[in-house]
């Protein structure tokens, strides 16, 4: 996917999952997480106030540490288009 369209296609899927209103499973929000801070190059710590939350943020970061910026926009994408928008296909 050429970077441009990879980028606008990559914003596009944080906007819808920033206008979703449904709840979405913890481990789907933990992954789209951490995707989208690697796409940002955002690798500060997490910021939550709850010890609990920022353990389980910081393994989703882990998990995904081999992955480079362009994958990490193209699984956020990916889990977007198949857990959220497509959930039964």
């Amino acid at each position: 996917m050429k970077t441009n369209q990879l980028h606008k296609d990559f914003i596009e899927a944080v906007n819808f999952v920033n206008d979703y209103t449904n709840p979405l499973p913890a481990d789907i929000l933990l992954k789209l997480y951490a995707y989208f801070k690697i796409a940002n190059r955002n690798f500060s710590h997490p910021g939550s106030r709850t010890p609990l939350i920022n353990a389980f943020k910081a393994n989703a970061l882990i998990q995904a540490k081999n992955v480079n910026i362009e994958e990490a926009m193209e699984k956020y994408i990916a889990l977007v288009n198949k857990e959220i928008r497509n959930p039964h296909k």
